[in-house]
């Protein structure tokens, strides 16, 4: 580690106290785990206190672990990932919370401490099911109105549940079950020994 990032991770160790589970570096980032109920907090000190200042919300996204390391994580199935931006101190850090609950999903919203949040939860709602308390207006925004399901969750079929097609004769589109034939390709993949790896 770095002598800039250790640094970046003891003053934000001595600022987020006990909400702090672990911290990291991966791939030349500080990467913050915080506990679920804590999160808002924790955030709120990632914006406002003097040695961290991440005014800016880069991007935010929902994460499903439920077949990560080939079926051998044993946590939380739910994650949101957020990526922060300090213009005071140039500096970037990547936090992750896992949502408590994998039947429903659950954490707070960061919209009242980054606007720009607003859609990313949105999105995280869509197409992986979390929500996000506190968000003034949690709904779908890239699937339709009548979806049915999360399509990012790893247990969503591939083929979806329901396909759409207009109908000449009713003059309108019209839903139906899935026409086609469900079938697996596993695409052969050949990687050097170094793929991945750190740099």
């Amino acid at each position: 580690m770095s002598q800039t990032l250790e640094a970046l991770s003891l003053s934000i160790e001595n600022a987020l106290g006990d909400a702090l589970v672990q911290s990291f570096v991966r791939l030349g980032e500080l990467t913050l785990v915080v506990k679920p109920a804590q999160y808002l907090a924790a955030m709120r000190t990632l914006r406002e206190h003097p040695d961290c200042c991440f005014e800016e919300l880069i991007d935010l996204c929902g994460m499903d672990y439920s077949d990560f390391g080939n079926g051998a994580w044993e946590g939380a199935r739910f994650a949101v990932v957020v990526h922060l931006l300090s213009l005071t101190h140039n500096r970037r850090v990547r936090v992750r919370v896992f949502c408590p609950d994998d039947d429903l999903p659950v954490v707070a919203s960061v919209v009242d401490l980054w606007p720009s949040a607003n859609w990313f939860e949105r999105e995280a709602f869509d197409l992986y099911g979390i929500v996000f308390e506190g968000h003034p207006d949690l709904r779908r925004i890239l699937t339709d109105y009548g979806f049915i399901g999360h399509p990012f969750r790893k247990d969503f079929p591939l083929s979806g549940n329901v396909e759409m097609r207009y109908d000449p004769t009713q003059q309108r589109v019209i839903y139906q079950p899935v026409s086609i034939e469900p079938r697996e390709i596993t695409p052969r993949i050949v990687r050097d020994d170094s793929y991945g790896g750190d740099r």
